[in-house]
């Protein structure tokens, strides 16, 4: 069982996002590229150097990440967009939902083949009208999984046989057989459920083990389990909100951990003035390298 106290998760960056997510680390630039939701901020953080940059897209994202070609492909309000490293310019390269004008994207995540899978979720959040979509590098749009509250974390096994998939409205993490050939998840049964008086689970990520870590919104950790969804481990925020989580560091030995200040009351956040940091710490496993978009 791992266990780790709040007391021994550093702050690696002091940004106060109003909601961090979609952390993904940018091997070919040794950072780690996380966004702010509702202002549609990108930030790209180098822990070597201890820097931090952003741009702004005048839009909600929900999450950013390197294309093999350059630059970044993003999960946006309005689509699936491609950016240009500085930021200075975006193009909608595959609009989802155009006709849910209160739906926008949320969390993505890249395959080991390079195709995006991105889910959508209402603004009011209105249940099952959300859905997880693929995007192949041609920028075909594939909606492969529907009736979902809002779509969040996504990962995979270490062997690409399992894809894990959560949406938090159902507090629930799903677990599917996946054809890394086809790009096609079957069979879906439920692996994790919290319970619907409790906190909401949020990103995922897989260690290089095969277990998950989960992040647990306003429940103030990032959990471990088991590939068979038993609860193996603990990491402690000293923040409530913790949003999504991703592997990064030359040795993909660091967690870094995103949280948000979203909601919360000005008591709240005398009593958590950390809402919104990003977080870092050593669990003692590795990760999966995370994979760029190929188009």
């Amino acid at each position: 069982m791992i266990s780790i106290e709040s007391r021994d998760v550093q702050v690696a960056a002091n940004v106060a996002t109003d909601i961090g997510e979609g952390p993904t680390w940018d091997a070919q630039t040794n950072s780690l590229v996380f966004v702010d939701s509702t202002p549609g901020r990108i930030y790209r953080y180098r822990p070597a150097v201890d820097t931090l940059s952003s741009f702004c897209v005048g839009q909600a994202v929900g999450a950013a990440i390197p294309r093999r070609s350059g630059g970044l492909v993003a999960a946006m309000r309005d689509g699936i967009a491609l950016i240009d490293e500085a930021g200075a310019s975006f193009s909608i390269i595959a609009p989802i939902e155009a006709d849910m004008p209160h739906h926008r994207m949320n969390d993505a995540k890249c395959d080991s083949r390079g195709r995006l899978w991105a889910g959508t979720m209402s603004e009011h959040y209105t249940k099952g009208t959300g859905s997880l979509y693929r995007i192949d590098p041609d920028y075909r749009v594939t909606r492969v999984v529907p009736g979902i509250s809002i779509s969040n974390g996504i990962a995979w096994s270490p062997d690409d046989k399992r894809m894990y998939y959560v949406d938090s409205g159902a507090r629930s993490v799903d677990v599917f057989d996946f054809d890394i050939d086809a790009g096609l998840p079957t069979n879906r049964s439920r692996l994790i459920t919290l319970d619907r008086s409790g906190p909401l689970p949020d990103g995922v990520t897989v260690d290089a083990d095969g277990h998950l870590w989960l992040a647990i919104f306003r429940g103030g950790a990032v959990r471990r389990y088991t590939p068979s969804g038993e609860h193996v481990g603990t990491i402690s925020l000293p923040v409530s909100q913790v949003a999504s989580c991703a592997f990064g560091g030359p040795d993909l030995a660091d967690l870094y951990i995103t949280s948000v200040r979203f909601t919360m009351s000005a008591q709240q956040l005398e009593n958590e003035p950390l809402s919104g940091a990003l977080f870092r710490c050593r669990p003692g496993v590795r990760g999966l390298p995370a994979h760029s978009f190929a188009g």
